[in-house]
């Protein structure tokens, strides 16, 4: 199978890219820029030059392919909710020119855009339009697609996705936790991270775009249900030998600035009807014990 992949030389991407290639596929691979384009080609997939925002270009490369997976997003924070909409219309573009057919679309998400106080999320659980999360509106772009008859399935990333090259959210609380000599989480800690390795994440995507489904399918990424936020700031705090706190809600905020929203998500989620359907299974380490080793303290090594 032809596949394209956006965001293929990104942490997730290239690893979808790897488990493509071992599996006998061919990928054809988004690139922005020269140093994106000779990543891809270390991994020998095709090159396609362009980006998220070329959206004549999107719809070239989809017409070209067998299947899309879609992983880009620009993870510029300060700019999240243009970023969120930059995202809608690139799903938007590349679902257009699959209407009719019966390719796979298979979009990214994240677990954020659900919220959870007492119970795990489940694949049927879906986003409110007055969600502070404006990431919902991949959700609601795929949903716009799948009302026109186009074949996609949505990938629900949880909060962290872990492994060596990780650059979101654990990597921002290190970097945090070094400059401020402590490392904090809000409250008692008790609100909970999902998390997954990043192979194990690339190989439900193949499995997504190798089995049959019904269009409109949410897939749950997650391998740990949910971790205590406290647990995973304690073992910040071995692997950096600093301190943890427990902040009130305004010091929350005056020690996270705008990555405190992210830092109080609850979204404890299951994974169990996507295990059941695509017989996925998780094989690699949990988060905490990754923790402990130098994909995040290189000291370690």
């Amino acid at each position: 199978m032809r596949v394209f992949v956006t965001g293929a030389s990104g942490f997730v991407g290239s690893a979808v890219v790897k488990e493509l290639i071992n599996a006998g596929h061919q990928v054809l691979g988004l690139a922005r820029s020269a140093t994106a384009a000779k990543v891809i080609l270390s991994l020998e997939a095709e090159v396609y030059h362009g980006d998220l925002t070329d959206l004549e270009g999107l719809r070239k490369a989809v017409a070209s392919v067998d299947a899309v997976i879609h992983t880009g997003f620009n993870h510029d924070y300060s700019k999240f909710a243009e970023n969120c909409e930059l995202d809608s219309k690139a799903i938007e573009a590349m679902g257009s020119v699959l209407i009719g057919t019966k390719k796979p679309l298979i979009i990214t998400s994240a677990i954020g855009v659900l919220s959870s106080v007492d119970r795990l999320l489940t694949e049927e659980d879906m986003p409110f339009s007055n969600s502070p999360n404006p990431r919902i509106a991949s959700e609601f772009a795929a949903d716009a697609l799948i009302a026109k008859g186009v074949k996609v399935a949505v990938v629900r990333l949880p909060t962290t996705v872990h492994g060596e090259g990780d650059h979101g959210f654990v990597p921002i609380l290190i970097r945090l936790s070094k400059e401020k000599g402590h490392v904090a989480y809000k409250g008692e800690g008790l609100n909970r991270w999902p998390a997954t390795h990043v192979l194990d994440v690339a190989r439900l995507y193949r499995l997504a775009i190798e089995k049959e489904f019904p269009a409109g399918i949410r897939l749950h990424a997650m391998a740990e249900e949910g971790l205590f936020f406290k647990d995973i700031a304690g073992a910040v705090g071995k692997g950096l030998n600093l301190p943890t706190e427990g902040k009130s809600p305004e010091a929350t905020v005056e020690y996270f600035g705008w990555f405190s929203h992210f830092i109080g998500l609850n979204c404890p989620a299951s994974s169990q009807q996507t295990r059941a359907f695509f017989g996925w299974q998780p094989q690699h380490v949990t988060l905490l014990e990754d923790l402990q080793g130098a994909a995040y303290f290189p000291l370690k090594k």
